[in-house]
C-alpha cells in the first residue's frame, strides 16, 4: 500500500495535478475561501437588489400621482422639503430626540 502510494506520488503527471489543484484550491487570487466568500456577498446584493427594486417601484407610484396634481406638489414640498409661502414661518416640532414628530 505504501509502496503504491510512494510509486504514484514520484509519477511527475500526478505529482503535478495535485501541486495544480493545492495551488488553484488555497494560493491563487480566485481560491476557495474567496469564491466561498463572494457567493456570500452575491446573496446578500440579491436580497438588497430586491429590497431597492421594490423601493424604485414605490418611488414611482408616488411620483405618478404628485406629477398630475398640483395641490399634491404643494402639499409633498411643503412636508418634505419644508418650503414656505414668502408670508409665513413654518415651525418644525421635535420629540425629545431631535426627531421631527409626523402626524
Amino acid at each position: 500500500m505504501v509502496n503504491k502510494i510512494l510509486r504514484l506520488a514520484k509519477n511527475f503527471y500526478f505529482a503535478t495535478g495535485v501541486g495544480l489543484l493545492i495551488w488553484i484550491g488555497f494560493f491563487d487570487a480566485n481560491d476557495i475561501i474567496s469564491q466561498f466568500n463572494n457567493s456570500l456577498k452575491l446573496g446578500d446584493l440579491e436580497t438588497d437588489l430586491v429590497y431597492y427594486d421594490e423601493k424604485i417601484k414605490e418611488v414611482e407610484i408616488q411620483r405618478q400621482s404628485i406629477l398630475g396634481n398640483p395641490r399634491l406638489q404643494e402639499k409633498y414640498a411643503r412636508e418634505n422639503y419644508l418650503m414656505k409661502k414668502p408670508n409665513e414661518d413654518v415651525y418644525v416640532l421635535v420629540n425629545e430626540k431631535n426627531e421631527p414628530i409626523e402626524k
